[in-house]
């Protein structure tokens, strides 16, 4: 049975208790090491799958791309001071994910964290399904700064899960609004009543897997057997449901008593990302509803988490300018306000975190371990 982990909410830890977790989080990613596959073949097969896919992806999506980047000239109509206050809120943004990340890890300086996550999120910016090669290189570099293992895995887990846990909440605030009357075309607002019902679901569904071990056991049971009928021939999975349950209690501890501020953290991460598009359209002259930009932040968003091609590129450029040409925005103003946003969001980060990742080498280099 694996060694269950105290319920996160209840008292602070001593240092007895933090050490003790941060040794079971060391064995926990250890295990995911270990069984991490080795076969070199496979990661090349892997790889070469997930690059085809992303070419014909791209080949799909790819005009929406060209659209944007060929409105570029057209920032330069811009008022200037418009790009400090788009740069400042993104900026904003990037510093309340290293709160979070910082109260999550606990181990880890402020210093060593923003420099492996706007290194590890430009990478994740540049490959396909670039989340997990951004995770790993994330960990790898905290580690090398001598922060522990174990509470290098876990803090980035549950900042993961925190900060998509209230991506799938923002929509709650937008829902209210359209439902009492907001003046929107009737055919608009009740897809936007469908997506408010799904999104509403999936935190729901978050909450309860969260808070309760029965529900998060079925599901542990289901993709157990489903992972065993589908592979007959390799070794049975056995123990998910209990392995899942630990894992999470292991991840709520983690953030423990100080919830409170990660919470707050990751709501301001995600809102003042949403105040750089908001400041954009106000910048090509547009100011649609807050709430139906919300919205249309939000379905951008989930594009986002698309694997297909690096960063959602061409399924958020085309979903955000269709979502905003349909509450209003002027369908040129839409592709503007689009490219200037994923500009501060999307296209800067990524040789900032070249240059970041450049930095944190010169104090640590690769393989090095800080402090013994």
């Amino acid at each position: 049975m694996t060694p269950r982990i105290a319920k996160p909410l209840e008292r602070p830890r001593d240092a007895a208790e933090q050490a003790e977790l941060e040794r079971i989080a060391g064995e926990w990613i250890d295990e995911r090491i270990e069984a991490a596959p080795a076969s070199t073949r496979r990661q090349i097969i892997r790889w070469l799958v997930v690059l085809t896919i992303a070419l014909v992806s791209f080949n799909i999506v790819g005009p929406s791309v060209v659209e944007t980047l060929s409105s570029a000239p057209r920032l330069a109509t811009l008022t200037w001071w418009w790009f400090p206050i788009m740069a400042l809120l993104e900026a904003a943004s990037f510093a309340a994910v290293w709160a979070v990340e910082w109260i999550a890890i606990r181990r880890a300086g402020w210093w060593e964290i923003a420099m492996s996550q706007l290194a590890a999120n430009a990478l994740g910016r540049i490959v396909p399904g670039g989340g997990a090669a951004a995770g790993a290189l994330q960990y790898r570099m905290l580690v090398d700064s001598g922060t522990p293992r174990g509470s290098a895995a876990t803090g980035l887990t549950a900042t993961n899960i925190l900060t998509f846990g209230v991506l799938l909440g923002l929509p709650f605030l937008a829902v209210p609004a359209i439902l009492l009357g907001l003046p929107i075309d009737r055919g608009l607002r009740q897809s936007l009543v469908w997506v408010g019902v799904f999104l509403v679901a999936l935190g729901a569904g978050a909450i309860v897997l969260v808070v309760s071990e029965g529900p998060l056991r079925v599901v542990g049971d289901r993709i157990q057997r489903v992972h065993n009928r589908l592979r007959p021939h390799a070794p049975p999975l056995t123990g998910l449901p209990d392995r899942l349950i630990h894992e999470r209690d292991l991840m709520l501890g983690i953030v423990g008593e100080r919830w409170k501020r990660a919470l707050l953290a990751s709501v301001l991460k995600w809102l003042l990302d949403l105040g750089v598009l908001v400041a954009a359209l106000a910048a090509v002259g547009s100011h649609p509803a807050l709430p139906l930009v919300l919205l249309a932040y939000c379905i951008a968003q989930l594009l986002a988490q698309i694997p297909l091609t690096p960063g959602g590129l061409g399924f958020v450029e085309a979903g955000l300018t269709g979502t905003l040409a349909l509450i209003g925005v002027n369908g040129g103003d839409a592709v503007l306000a689009t490219l200037a946003w994923r500009l501060w969001s999307y296209w800067l980060p990524v040789p900032i975190g070249g240059i970041a990742y450049w930095v944190f080498r010169r104090r640590y280099p690769s393989g090095s371990i800080a402090g013994g």
